[in-house]
């Protein structure tokens, strides 16, 4: 048995304030299995990239290690965006109306999964970023990965907020147009139509999933804070510190998303 210094959701418990085994191995397997992953993209990727991109064997080892990083980094992406989204807005998870319990209080098998997933991403990426500091990211990916992993264990444990937890997941569906544009930079394609169209549907689906949504994000916590209050008091903390902080990072990359893509439909139109 495993104690908490706060009150977690009855049906997570077999005694008062103990989490049940089963929960507790759930939330290991889970953790590891998305380490596992990692580590297996990670090594395909190279795999991959060795028999179908003639220009692999020719990068540096330093490049090698960031195009298969970015792999596994893709891969997580693809698989919290579309889960998040089906647990969003395909299943009653998290509907409005479809439950009697409070929306910051409802999981499911699948949401605390897919938390765990996350993260054995996390730690191995930020695992890799601290290896080869600063090549992987500097300092603002440590405190992004921090910051992501440090919530995302507070909703998995809690099991609270967890709606939340995965809206700033869902944002994490940037992250494929990000990879790709340095995969296209790397390859030498910086003046190809797909890296224009990339920087475009980059642009675009920043601001969505990472400034509209996090617009959606505060008015929602707005709307229902009599419900956020009830959240266990360092989730509530976190609840009012941490999004703000990602949105204003976001808001900064956003910035020089902006210049790049100007820079680049600058040139593209010069060169026509």
């Amino acid at each position: 048995m495993v104690e908490f210094p706060f009150t977690l959701p009855h049906d997570f418990l077999s005694s008062a304030g103990y989490v049940s085994q089963i929960k507790g191995y759930h939330w290991v397997a889970s953790v590891v299995s998305g380490i596992v992953v990692c580590i297996t993209v990670y090594k395909l990727t190279g795999i991959i990239s060795l028999l179908c991109f003639k220009g692999y064997g020719k990068l540096s080892s330093a490049q090698k290690v960031e195009w298969k990083n970015r792999g596994f980094s893709t891969f997580h992406a693809l698989v919290v965006a579309f889960v998040s989204l089906y647990l969003l807005l395909l299943s009653d998870t998290f509907a409005e109306n479809s439950h009697g319990d409070l929306i910051v209080s409802r999981t499911s098998t699948l949401s605390d999964t897919l938390l765990g997933f996350s993260i054995g991403y996390f730690l191995s990426d930020l695992g890799m970023i601290l290896r080869h500091f600063p090549a992987l990211g500097g300092l603002e990916y440590v405190l992004h990965h921090g910051l992501s992993m440090f919530s995302i264990f507070l909703a998995l444990i809690s099991g609270q907020a967890q709606f939340y937890t995965l809206m700033v997941l869902f944002s994490e569906s940037t992250t494929p147009f990000v990879n790709l544009r340095w995969y296209l930079d790397i390859a030498g394609q910086k003046d190809s139509n797909l890296y224009i169209h990339n920087g475009v549907a980059l642009f675009l689906g920043w601001l969505v999933a990472r400034i509209l949504l996090f617009i959606f994000f505060i008015s929602h916590m707005f709307i229902h804070f009599d419900q956020v209050k009830k959240v266990f008091p360092l989730g509530f903390y976190s609840l009012l510190v941490v999004p703000p902080v990602l949105a204003t990072m976001n808001l900064y990359w956003f910035w020089k998303i902006s210049k790049g893509l100007i820079r680049t439909l600058s040139k593209a139109r010069h060169s026509q």
